[in-house]
């Protein structure tokens, strides 16, 4: 999660909150991807997690943000006078904390695959250079494999404070969601309302797709855990109200307006005047909307309130001025690339999409659902409507390639972007995601020690 949004221009009306969100509208000529990653720092000598302010004789996530400030000369963002992101210049791009110390890269918008695979491999040169002073990497997984939530640091974030004191209410898992998971997403744009509505339903119907692809968690506190995406499953328990997979989204009708009316019935998690978050979280938006929100009296709603509160919202696939593909587990390099890779290809194609929109179409709640629910333990051994969950997949995969041979965006080399589907395609044909090797390499060469996913798949 990047910046707050910082807007003071009141809201008089819900036509506005709508209004709001139609504005991200772009013509095709001006889509752009912007991926976004995160992983867990650890320190390379006993594999400890990082605190913020480092330990004895070792810098922390501290020193990492001061140094990458110095480094690439991006402008701090503070928090109670405490460091806790970057950001790029003209808006483009961020380096945030998640609540567990989770480094994440908001990666800037860019024009195709190519750029982002470059700033990914810069990020991750830099990141290393500055944490590597400090005897600190990095590892990419779905799920914290090692530490319990109790060994797991916490950021000095005002808006995490209140999250944490709010989900034990509303969920079983969100503290693990918050300090032991890892994602990557890709956050893309769409052209017209009906645009939006047909992305928001494909990537919906699909992005269990993605998880069974991108599956890697399959550790919990230096064991097997029983699932391919323990990222997955947590996510069934965090907050209900907040998360799934947005049924209504198939209704007919659905709209902008739609999901506005779903946002604002969604309890909120904090109001931010300045630089102060204050705590009211279960309240209600419309409260805030008509200037009789208890905690904070006659305070009127702004536009930052609302760009927000709509970034408080985790369904599978989240509507701001663009969507964002929420359902993978962050994982090595090239899968960090292929997962942007995977939804360009289908949905920045339009063949690709009315194809993929053709194969889900038929599919019921039901059936979406239930192949949410079983995706986290069952991967593409799971099944949709009476098919294989691994063909299904396969299908995808050859929609999404062929979307990106259409695109022709080439690298100096003349390559285009398919080139970064690799990764997934060979998942896809041998039935088998990371979650599975690494499952593998725990019995076998691990002789059931943790340890090795450190070295093996640090990024």
């Amino acid at each position: 999660m990047a910046r707050d949004v910082s807007d003071s221009t009141p809201i008089a009306s819900k036509a506005e909150l709508i209004g709001w969100i139609a504005e991200g509208e772009k013509p095709r000529s001006a889509f752009r991807l912007g991926t976004e990653h995160e992983k867990f720092p650890f320190y390379l000598s006993d594999r400890a997690p990082v605190p913020y302010e480092g330990r004895a004789g070792a810098g922390g996530i501290r020193h990492i943000l001061e140094g990458m400030q110095a480094r690439l000369g991006w402008e701090p963002i503070m928090d109670d006078g405490h460091i806790i992101g970057l950001g790029g210049p003209d808006g483009g791009g961020a380096i945030s904390l998640e609540p567990g110390g989770q480094f994440e890269l908001s990666g800037a918008p860019v024009e195709n695959l190519h750029e982002t695979a470059a700033e990914l491999g810069q990020h991750l040169a830099d990141v290393n250079a500055i944490a590597g002073q400090h005897g600190i990497g990095f590892v990419s997984l779905g799920h914290s494999p090692l530490w319990t939530r109790a060994q797991t640091p916490v950021m000095p974030k005002g808006r995490y404070k209140i999250m944490a004191n709010y989900m034990p209410k509303v969920g079983t898992r969100g503290l693990d969601m918050m300090f032991r998971t890892c994602t990557v997403q890709v956050n893309l744009d769409f052209g017209s309302e009906a645009d939006m509505v047909r992305k928001l339903r494909v990537s919906l119907a699909l992005q269990p797709v993605a998880t069974a692809l991108f599956a890697a968690s399959p550790f919990t506190e230096g064991q097997l855990n029983g699932f391919q995406s323990m990222r997955s499953e947590i996510w069934r328990d965090t907050d209900k109200a907040r998360s799934g997979m947005l049924a209504f989204a198939f209704d007919e009708g659905m709209s902008y307006e739609a999901y506005a009316d779903w946002a604002l019935d969604v309890p909120m998690y904090f109001v931010k005047r300045g630089p102060i978050y204050h705590d009211v979280a279960g309240a209600s938006f419309r409260d805030l909307l008509a200037g009789k929100l208890k905690q904070l009296p006659g305070e009127e709603a702004t536009m930052s309130d609302w760009a927000n509160h709509l970034s408080t919202m985790f369904p599978e696939v989240r509507l701001k001025r663009f969507l964002e593909m929420r359902g993978a587990d962050a994982g090595p390099e090239g899968m960090l690339n292929a997962l942007p890779a995977f939804w360009v290809g289908l949905l920045y194609d339009q063949t690709a999409l009315d194809a993929a929109w053709d194969l889900v179409k038929g599919w019921n709640a039901s059936e979406r659902q239930g192949l949410r629910d079983c995706v986290p333990k069952l991967g593409l051994q799971a099944s949709i409507a009476g098919r294989p969950l691994a063909e299904v997949a396969r299908e995808v995969l050859a929609l999404s390639r062929a979307g990106l041979a259409r695109r022709t965006r080439r690298d100096a080399a003349g390559r285009d972007e398919t080139l970064y589907l690799d990764p997934v395609m060979e998942i896809a044909e041998r039935g088998q995601p990371l979650a599975l090797d690494l499952a593998d390499r725990f019995r076998t060469n691990w002789n059931g020690r943790i340890e090795p996913v450190f070295t093996e798949f640090a990024v």
